[in-house]
C-alpha cells in the first residue's frame, strides 16, 4: 500500500467515531477498491467487541474491499444497524449485488439480528435488490424494524422481489412466534409504478405493523394507490403516509380517504403533487372532519383542487388541535392547467417552460376538462359547506372567523390567500376559458374579518386597492362589494 494512501486512510479514521456500540466512517470519502485498501478499517471492525452499528454512507466500495469487511464482520454477532447509504458511487451496477451479497452473508454467518438498514441513494437497481434479498429472507431480518431503500432504482421487477422477500420474512417469523414488526419503510424515486406498489401492498397487508411509509415519485396511478390504501387499513399504528408525486386522481384519493377513516393515529399525511382533484379534496375533507383526532400535518399541495374544495379542507381542519401545519399552495391546478385558469403570479407574461415529457398530455387534457368542470360546481361546494350567498348569514362570521385564525397561526403562509386568489382570477381571467365565479358571500366574509384584528393592515390594504380600481369586475354583487369596501375604508382609517 502506498505511503500516502496509507496517510490518507491514517487521517481519516482520526476522524471516525466510535462509541455506544457505533462505528462511523460516515461521509469521509474513502475510495475503497481492495483489500489493501481497508486493511486499517478492518482492524478497526475486528477490534470492536460489541459492534452494534456501522456507518459506511458517503464511502465508495469495491467488490473485494466489500468482501474484505465482510470477513471482519462474521464475528459481530451483536450487529443491529447497518447504514450503508451512498455507498457505491462510481461502481459498475454489477458489482454492486456481488458486494451486497458479501456483506449479507457475513451478518448472516454471524447470527446477527438487524433492526435497520439503510441503503439508499445507491441507485443499484433490480439487480441490487438480489443482493439483498437473501439477508431479507433470513433470520437475520426478522428483527427489522427500519426498512430504507430510498432512490435505489428498484423498478417493478426490483420492488416484486422485495415484496417476496419481505413477505417470506414474515412469514417464516410468524411461524417461530415472533412475526416480522417493520415499523418504517422508505422507498422513494424507485419508479415501483402499479406493479411494484401493489405487490409491496400485499406484503403490507402480511406485516401490519408499519408507523412510517414513505414512497414518493414512483410513478404510482390510482391503481396502485387503491392497492396501497387497501393495504394501509391493515395496519393501525401507521402515523406518517407520504405518497408525494405520484397520480391518485378521484378515484385513488376516494379510496385512500377510506383508508384514512380507520387509521386513528395519523400524523402527517403529505399527498402533495397527486393529483387529488376537488372530489378527492372534499372526501378527504370529510375524513378530517370525522376523524384522525392527532393530524399534525396534511399536504395536498399542486392537487388540482379548486379554491371552493380547498376552503372546504381548511374549514376541515379548523378546530385540529395538533394541527401544526397545512398546505393548499398551488391548489387550483398543476402545470398547463395552471396557465389556463388564470395567473396571480409575479411572472405573468414569462414564458412557459416546456413539459418534462409527452406523457403528461392526456393528463394535462384531463386536467384542463375537469378544471372547467370544477368552476361550474363552486357555488354548489361553497354554499353546502357554510359560505352562502345571504347577506345576513349566521354563518358568516363563524366561518371567516375560525378560518382567520387558522391562518393567523402562520399568517405569511394562510393570510387572505382563498378569498384573495378567487378575486385575483376574477380580475385577470385571460378569456382563455369561462371567468371563475365570484360568489358574494366570501365578499361578505371578508367584510366581518378585515375589521378583526388578526386581518394585517398589509392585506387590507391589498384588498383594499383590488376592490377600489375594478368595481366593474365585482358587478354582480355590488351590494357585498360596497358593504367590504365601506368595511375596508373605515380598517384603514383606524389604522391611520
Amino acid at each position: 500500500m502506498a505511503s500516502d494512501d496509507i496517510a490518507q486512510l491514517a487521517d481519516a479514521l482520526s476522524k471516525t467515531h466510535v462509541g455506544d456500540g457505533d462505528l462511523s466512517y460516515k461521509g469521509l470519502g474513502l475510495k475503497l477498491d481492495n483489500a489493501e485498501s481497508v486493511e486499517e478499517l478492518v482492524r478497526e471492525i475486528e477490534l470492536y467487541k460489541d459492534l452494534r452499528a456501522l456507518r459506511l454512507e458517503g464511502n465508495t466500495l469495491g467488490v473485494e474491499a466489500a468482501q474484505a469487511i465482510a470477513k471482519a464482520l462474521k464475528s459481530k454477532d451483536q450487529l443491529q444497524r447497518c447504514y450503508w447509504s451512498d455507498m457505491f458511487t462510481g461502481r459498475l451496477r454489477s458489482e454492486i449485488p456481488i458486494a451486497l451479497r458479501s456483506l449479507g452473508s457475513a451478518i448472516m454467518s454471524a447470527g446477527a439480528r438487524l433492526t435497520e438498514l439503510d441503503l439508499s441513494d445507491n441507485a443499484f437497481g433490480p439487480d441490487g435488490v438480489k443482493g439483498i434479498e437473501q439477508l431479507l429472507r433470513s433470520p437475520s431480518c426478522h428483527t427489522l424494524r427500519e426498512l430504507r431503500l430510498n432512490n435505489c432504482g428498484m423498478g417493478i421487477g426490483g420492488g416484486k422481489i422485495l415484496a417476496e422477500a419481505l413477505t417470506e420474512c414474515h412469514k417464516e417469523s410468524s411461524a417461530l412466534g415472533a412475526p416480522l414488526r417493520l415499523r418504517v419503510f422508505v422507498a422513494g424515486r424507485n419508479r415501483l409504478e402499479n406493479e411494484g406498489a401493489s405487490a409491496l401492498a400485499k406484503a403490507f397487508k402480511f406485516i401490519g405493523s408499519l408507523e412510517e411509509v414513505h414512497m414518493p415519485q414512483n410513478g404510482i396511478n390510482y391503481s396502485g394507490v387503491v392497492a396501497l390504501a387497501l393495504a394501509m387499513q391493515h395496519n393501525p399504528e401507521l402515523r406518517v403516509l407520504n405518497l408525494n408525486d405520484n397520480t391518485f386522481s378521484k378515484r385513488g384519493t376516494l379510496a385512500m380517504a377510506q383508508a384514512l377513516r380507520v387509521l386513528r393515529n395519523i400524523q402527517v399525511i403529505n399527498f402533495g403533487d397527486c393529483l387529488v382533484r376537488s372530489e378527492g379534496a372534499i372526501a378527504l375533507a370529510a375524513v378530517l372532519t370525522e376523524g384522525l383526532p392527532i393530524l399534525k400535518e396534511l399536504n395536498l399541495s399542486f392537487g388540482e383542487i379548486t379554491e371552493a374544495a380547498a376552503l372546504v379542507v381548511a374549514q376541515a381542519v379548523v378546530d385540529k388541535p395538533h394541527m401544526e401545519k397545512v398546505d393548499l399552495n398551488g391548489r387550483h391546478a398543476a402545470g398547463v392547467t395552471e396557465k389556463k385558469c388564470f395567473h396571480c403570479s409575479d411572472d405573468e407574461g414569462e414564458p412557459d417552460e416546456e413539459e418534462e415529457d409527452d406523457d403528461d398530455d392526456d393528463d394535462d387534457d384531463d386536467a384542463s376538462d375537469e378544471c372547467n368542470e370544477d368552476h361550474e360546481d363552486d357555488y354548489e361546494i361553497v354554499k353546502e359547506n357554510g359560505v352562502t350567498r345571504k347577506e345576513d348569514s349566521p354563518t358568516k362570521p363563524q366561518c371567516s372567523g375560525k378560518l382567520y385564525i387558522l391562518w393567523g397561526k402562520n399568517p405569511n403562509q394562510w393570510m387572505s390567500e382563498l378569498s384573495i386568489w378567487r378575486i385575483c382570477s376574477v380580475f385577470q381571467g385571460e378569456g382563455k376559458m369561462k371567468k371563475v365565479p365570484l360568489v358574494s358571500g366570501q365578499l361578505l366574509c371578508l367584510e366581518h374579518a378585515v375589521q378583526q384584528d388578526y386581518f394585517s393592515l398589509h392585506h387590507v390594504s391589498l384588498l383594499h386597492t383590488f376592490v377600489s380600481k375594478n368595481s366593474e369586475a365585482l358587478k354582480s354583487c355590488s351590494s357585498a362589494r360596497e358593504r367590504l369596501h365601506s368595511a375596508l375604508e373605515k380598517t384603514c382609517n383606524n389604522q391611520h
